[in-house]
C-alpha cells in the first residue's frame, strides 16, 4: 500500500476514534473528513466511502438511528463539495467550504428530524421550532468542522510539503 493511502486510511480511523472518545456534543471531525476526502482521495469512490465508513464503524458502537440515510446522504454531498477544493485548497476556500458544509448539514439533518422523527408537527411552525431547537447543536458542529478542517487540511499540506512520497498521483 502506498504511503499516501496508508496516511489517508489512518486519518479515517482517527476520525472514528475521535467520534468515540469523550468530546463536546457534536464537536467531531466527520464533516471535515468528508470535505477532506473529496479534496484528497485520488479515487472518488474512496472519497465517498471514507466518511461513511467512519460514521458506520462508530455507529456500530454508538448505536444506529433512523436518521442514518439522511446523515450519510448529507455527508456524500459534502464529499462532492470537497471535489471543488481539489485544486484550490487555500485557507480561505477550506474555511468557506467548511462553513457551507456545516450549514448544509444543519439544514438537511434537522429537516430530516422534522420530516421523519415525529417529534414536531408537520407544519411550517413545527419546522421552524425544530430548527430553533437545533441551534445549540449547530454551534459545536460548526466549530468542530472548522477546527478539524484546519487540522486535516493544514496538517496534510504540511506533510505533503515535507514528504514527496505523499504527493497525489498525477494521471
Amino acid at each position: 500500500m502506498k504511503p499516501r493511502a496508508v496516511l489517508l486510511l489512518a486519518i479515517v480511523f482517527s476520525a472514528v476514534a475521535l467520534r468515540l472518545l469523550p468530546h463536546p456534543s457534536n464537536f467531531t471531525p466527520i464533516g471535515a473528513l468528508a470535505l477532506f476526502a473529496g479534496a484528497h482521495f485520488d479515487d472518488k469512490r474512496w472519497a465517498f466511502i471514507a466518511p461513511v465508513a467512519a460514521m458506520f464503524l462508530s455507529d456500530i458502537l454508538i448505536g444506529f438511528h433512523g436518521q442514518m440515510p439522511v446523515v450519510y446522504g448529507a455527508f456524500a454531498v459534502i464529499v462532492a463539495m470537497g471535489f471543488l477544493l481539489k485544486e484550490k485548497k487555500t485557507a480561505l476556500n477550506v474555511t468557506g467550504a467548511s462553513l457551507v458544509a456545516a450549514t448544509f448539514f444543519f439544514v438537511v439533518s434537522n429537516f430530516g428530524v422534522w420530516a421523519f422523527d415525529g417529534l414536531y408537527p408537520m407544519t411550517m411552525a413545527g419546522l421552524v421550532t425544530c430548527y430553533i431547537a437545533a441551534i445549540p447543536f449547530f454551534q459545536n458542529w460548526l466549530l468542530g468542522t472548522l477546527f478539524y478542517a484546519a487540522v486535516l487540511f493544514g496538517g496534510f499540506a504540511f506533510l505533503e510539503s515535507k514528504l514527496a512520497v505523499l504527493a497525489p498521483a498525477r494521471g
